[in-house]
């Protein structure tokens, strides 16, 4: 006889109450049902509860009214919870609940101090809206037994206080939901009576892509009791990453020219916004620095890395590896601070872009996600713990599952610049030092497809790869070179893969040639621009890129003067990846300077000269032969 038998069958529920944090069942009392180790639908979803609970951020008051911020929680729960039935949550915090303003960018074209030239901006049009309970969340979860709690974001919709695009404030609004949830916040109705969530076990899960998939990063670093998990999807770990690069002012890909103040202004949508929150944006805008780049305190106010020790909760990391609005360096910081704290993890990375993994392995996602948050939200052992950590998509439709990333066995490979464009694996230290000019007009795609010689970057390619070559991590490259002449302080480096068949967004448009660049691929909302190339004759793909002002060339938050025609050693980090580059592939370095899409534009004219000889490409190689 199991020993389990033995046991009454009123202490077996007992037991199982303890572990899941259910109510064990009664005559009176209903009870989540489980089998094969999972939640299992019973629960109706159209006879859920809606709820709105009011939760005051008790010693937050970040538009000086006098009176603590609240959050709006919208709550869609199974009516059993009326019944004694007790449920865990999954939260999505989030300010984009009710529609954004139109708010004017900043201006990219600067004189030689950095300081805007008068322009006509853009719009900036986020895509991350969505209408509440309308997803697959309450439609998939609910039935299972799980209540869905949507967090209106400080300064957005029907809450209050002021939106600081990823300040401390912004983090107290979530936490407080997740402290009413246990008991340690006050909350209230409609009609502003003392609300208790009698029916929640405490124990919450937070989710979201983007912003919202920033919040749960963003909680998960004060350490509050009762968060069980997070899972951020194309989520930022340090907003300096985000909107700034090794110093350099930076744009989140698709939106070039925006900032801190544009984002916070977009999702100021409380009543009386500009009134109640209009000195909050003003400081943004004067405490930014869009003329330097420099790391600052305001910066370091919104680095989750800085208290990745205080997370309790477990993480399941997905980003899209082109995903160039929240670029990959977010997810891979925040991994590896987690995997030096030994903290329970999981990752999904796709070849998409800035968006959901729904769409792209519904069954395969709803499978993982079911199981990672019946294991962490009801104790349940579902056997996802046990699976590989990581799943990885290394082409269109191609997942493979790995022990972790990135991959076990990628080892640091140098490869080096040389005479006539060669980059191989012996050094050419006597390499003459070739020069190029920058310019702001043409964007990194049209340098990178010209071929030859060209005045406004320097390129080096291996020869046919022998054999594929599997890249996986954070490239670096170190530079030698001398600027002069000119105002740009900034060197950008492309990794790019040159070959016939090379498919610049993971997708080939067309047969003509056609590609997709930018946001997206065909058939995502968020692919914005489609250039034609004809009959090109060099296919190619940016595979990732790096940045630097070369006047942070030791430091982020400090500036040096740069001694013109002095030569320096500059290096820099390239966006994480996970990449394999076909055999008969050709694999180059471009070095530019103005990134016409992501940098700012300073008047052209400076000279760039560079010694191949003394630079290098390092590259994370899991597996194959470079020439």
């Amino acid at each position: 006889m199991h020993p389990w038998e033995a046991l009454s069958v009123p202490l077996v529920a007992l037991l199982v109450a303890t572990l899941t944090g259910t109510t064990p069942a009664t005559a009176d009392t209903p009870a989540v049902k489980i089998e094969n180790n999972a939640t299992q639908p019973t629960f109706s979803r159209a006879d859920a509860i809606l709820q709105t609970v009011f939760v005051e951020v008790a010693g937050t008051d970040s538009d000086n009214d006098g009176a603590d911020d609240r959050v709006a929680v919208d709550i869609l729960r199974p009516k059993e919870t009326d019944q004694g039935l007790k449920v865990p949550v999954i939260m999505e915090a989030s300010p984009y609940y009710a529609p954004g303003n139109d708010v004017a960018n900043h201006p990219v074209d600067v004189d030689e101090n950095g300081v805007p030239l008068p322009a006509l901006t853009a719009l900036s049009a986020k895509l991350d809206a969505a209408g509440p309970f309308d997803g697959y969340y309450d439609n998939y979860f609910l039935p299972r037994g799980y209540a869905i709690a949507l967090v209106e974001n400080l300064g957005s919709a029907r809450a209050t206080g002021c939106p600081t695009s990823g300040g401390l404030n912004e983090t107290a609004g979530p936490k407080a939901a997740i402290d009413w949830l246990n008991g340690r916040a006050k909350g209230f109705d409609t009609a502003g009576n003392p609300v208790e969530a009698t029916w929640s076990t405490g124990k919450v899960g937070m989710i979201g892509v983007s912003y919202n998939g920033t919040l749960p990063n963003a909680v998960a670093a004060t350490g509050v009791e009762g968060l069980e998990t997070i899972v951020p999807i194309a989520a930022i770990s340090s907003w300096y990453d985000y909107y700034r690069a090794n110093g350099g002012v930076l744009a989140p890909g698709g939106f070039q020219g925006e900032d801190l103040d544009v984002l916070a202004k977009y999702v100021l949508t409380r009543q009386n916004g500009q009134e109640a929150c209009g000195a909050v944006m003003d400081d943004l805008t004067a405490t930014q620095d869009r003329i330097t780049g420099d790391y600052s305190r305001l910066w370091d106010e919104r680095n989750y890395l800085n208290d990745v020790r205080k997370v309790k909760a477990s993480v399941f990391v997905v980003h899209g590896l082109n995903d160039w609005n929240v670029k990959t360096k977010q997810f891979a910081q925040w991994w590896y601070a987690l995997s030096k704290r030994h903290v329970p993890r999981k990752i999904w990375l796709h070849q998409g872009t800035h968006m959901n993994p729904f769409s792209l392995r519904t069954t395969e996602w709803l499978r993982q996600l079911h199981g990672w948050f019946d294991h962490w939200l009801y104790g349940i052992d579902s056997g996802i713990m046990r699976e590989p950590q990581a799943d990885v998509e290394i082409g269109p439709g191609q997942w493979a599952q790995h022990a972790s990333w990135p991959l076990p066995g990628a080892a640091t490979v140098p490869l080096f610049p040389g005479a006539g464009s060669s980059l191989g694996l012996i050094p050419r230290p006597r390499s003459a030092p070739e020069t190029f000019v920058d310019q702001k007009v043409r964007t990194a795609e049209q340098l990178v497809e010209a071929t030859g010689a060209d005045p406004n970057r320097l390129a080096y390619t291996t020869g046919a790869l022998p054999a594929d070559v599997r890249i996986s991590g954070t490239p670096t490259v170190s530079v030698r070179a001398s600027l002069k002449d000119g105002a740009s302080p900034y060197l950008t480096a492309l990794l790019v893969d040159y070959g016939t068949d090379v498919r610049p967004n993971g997708t080939l448009v067309s047969t003509g040639q056609s590609y997709c660049y930018g946001q997206g691929v065909p058939g995502d909302t968020g692919c914005t621009t489609l250039r034609t190339l004809g009959t090109a004759t060099t296919p190619y793909k940016i595979v990732t890129r790096g940045w630097l002002d070369v006047r942070n060339r030791h430091r982020a938050d400090r500036t040096e003067p740069v001694r013109p025609g002095k030569e320096y050693t500059f290096t820099w980090d390239f966006q994480p990846t996970d990449y394999l580059f076909k055999k008969g592939h050709r694999l180059g370095l471009v070095i530019i300077s103005t990134d016409y899409d992501y940098t700012l534009r300073y008047p052209p004219g400076t000279k760039v000269t560079v010694s191949p000889g003394k630079s290098a490409l390092r590259l994370p190689v899991v597996f194959g032969r470079l020439p």
